[in-house]
C-alpha cells in the first residue's frame, strides 16, 4: 500500500469558513482518477491545525466514503491522548493508515518520543505511518528512533521531510530487510529520496499535476532515471511555486485556476501577497492540471 504518490489534501471551506463538504469530496473524486496510490487528509496542507475535533473527523468520515484509493488519515497532535483518540476514530471510520506527526511544541526527549508512537500504535487497531518534519515541530526524529519504532508493531512507514538526504539514507539502511518503508515529505527531494530506496510521496505538488507525479514516481519505481529527471525538471517551477509562502496557501489558491473546490483560508494564514500569486497563477497555469 505505501508505493506511488499520495496527494496530501488540501481542507476546502465556503465563504463563512465551515467545511465544504462536496468541494471535499469532489476533489478526491477527481484526485482518485490520476493514478495514485492513496490520499492524506487533515496534514498540514489540509489546515489540521485550524480543524475543530468534530470536523477532523468528519474530513476523514468523508475522504474513507469518497476515495477510491487508500485513505493515510492524519491524526497526530502534540498531546497523546489526543493523538489516539483521533486514530482510534480513524480506525473506525475506515481508514487504512494514520499519518502522526512527532510532538510538536512539547520538545520531548528520545524517550518521550518513544513511548507517544509506542503508545499510540499498541493501543490502536491501524498501521502507523511516522512524519519527521523538524522545521515544522521543532524536534528531529533521528535515524536511530526511527529504527527502533520500526520494531513496534503497527508502526510501518514513516513520511521523512528533514530535507536530509544523508538522514533518509541511514533510516533506509537501519531498517532495510524489515519492511518498513520511507516515503519522501519534500516534493523537490523525491527523486534522490526514491533514488536511495524510498517507495514514494506524500505530496503537495500531486494536488496540481497528479498525473505528472504519478509518472514521475512510477518511472522511478521501474527505474527509468531518464525519463523520471525529465519529469522532475518540468516539474520543478511547479514544485516550487508551491512554496512561494508558507504551505498550504499556494496549492489551496492553485486551486481555484483549476476547477478545483477551495475556499478561504483560516486565520493565522492569510491570502498570498498578489506579485506572488501572479507568478504562481502563471506557472500553474502552464504546468497545472485541470479538473
Amino acid at each position: 500500500m505505501f508505493r506511488g504518490v499520495f496527494p496530501a489534501i488540501i481542507t476546502p471551506f465556503l465563504k463563512d469558513e465551515s467545511l465544504d463538504e462536496e468541494g471535499l469530496k469532489r476533489n478526491i473524486e477527481y484526485l482518485s482518477k490520476t493514478g495514485i496510490a492513496g490520499i492524506v487528509p487533515c496534514g498540514t496542507t489540509g489546515e489540521s491545525a485550524t480543524l475543530t475535533f468534530d470536523e477532523h473527523k468528519r474530513v476523514v468520515e468523508i475522504a474513507v466514503e469518497a476515495s477510491k484509493v487508500p485513505v493515510i488519515a492524519g491524526t497526530g497532535s502534540n498531546n497523546t491522548r489526543e493523538a489516539l483518540e483521533l486514530t482510534r476514530h480513524a480506525a473506525k471510520a475506515g481508514a487504512d493508515a494514520a499519518l502522526l506527526i512527532t510532538p510538536y511544541y512539547n520538545k520531548p526527549n528520545d524517550r518521550g518520543m518513544y513511548e507517544h508512537f509506542k503508545n499510540i500504535a499498541e493501543k490502536s487497531d491501524i498501521p502507523i505511518v511516522l512524519y519527521n518534519v523538524p522545521k515544522r515541530t521543532g524536534i528531529d526524529l533521528k535515524p536511530e528512533l526511527v529504527a527502533k519504532l520500526s520494531q513496534v508493531k503497527n508502526i510501518v512507514a514513516i513520511k521523512e521531510a528533514s530535507g536530509s538526504l544523508s538522514q533518509q539514507s541511514q533510516i533506509i539502511e537501519q531498517t532495510r530487510g524489515s519492511g518498513f518503508v520511507l516515503l519522501s515529505g519534500d516534493d523537490d527531494l523525491t527523486l534522490p529520496t526514491m533514488a536511495l530506496g524510498g517507495q514514494g510521496v506524500v505530496s503537495v505538488v500531486a494536488n496540481v499535476a497528479p498525473r505528472k507525479t504519478v509518472a514521475m514516481v512510477d518511472a522511478l519505481l521501474k527505474g527509468d532515471y531518464e525519463k523520471a529527471r525529465a519529469l522532475h525538471y518540468e516539474l520543478a517551477p511547479l514544485v516550487r511555486a508551491m512554496f512561494l509562502e508558507t504551505n498550504p496557501i499556494p496549492v489551496k489558491t492553485a486551486h481555484k485556476y483549476l476547477g478545483l473546490a477551495n475556499g478561504p483560508l483560516r486565520l493565522p494564514l492569510g491570502q498570498m501577497a498578489p506579485e506572488k500569486e501572479a507568478t504562481l497563477k502563471e506557472i500553474v497555469e502552464r504546468l497545472g492540471e485541470r479538473a
